[in-house]
């Protein structure tokens, strides 16, 4: 099992940055990949946004490319996302997703992030 904490949500106003962060403990393995979604206010499906494996490869979601930054400190096994330039379309709640090396999924409880025009 794996363990996932998210803190750093919050409300910003347009323009504004929040740093996301997400603590992964349990047996969370050398081969993985963590992985941020959000789910906006009346959507049903959760967007994937940023992804990070244990090497270092990144991949952006396209609507954040150029705002967000996906880091991770595989020593403390922690997920970070960085969101400059934020916008209102950018409001849902930011879910943290782990996979470990059996390719099975753990979620984060979620952190809400509110962007204000």
């Amino acid at each position: 099992q794996v363990q996932l904490v998210e803190s750093g949500g919050g409300l910003v106003q347009a323009g504004g940055s929040l740093r996301l962060s997400c603590a992964a403990s349990g047996r969370t393995g050398s081969i993985n990949l963590m992985c941020w979604y959000r789910q906006a206010p009346g959507n049903k499906q959760r967007e994937l946004v940023a992804t990070m494996n244990h090497i270092g490869m990144t991949r952006l979601a396209d609507s954040v490319k150029g705002r967000f930054i996906i880091s991770r400190n595989n020593a403390e096994n922690t997920v970070y996302l960085q969101m400059n330039s934020l916008k209102p379309e950018d409001t849902a709640v930011y879910y943290c997703k782990f996979v470990d090396g059996s390719l099975t999924d753990f979620w984060g409880p979620g952190t809400q992030v509110t962007v204000s025009s």
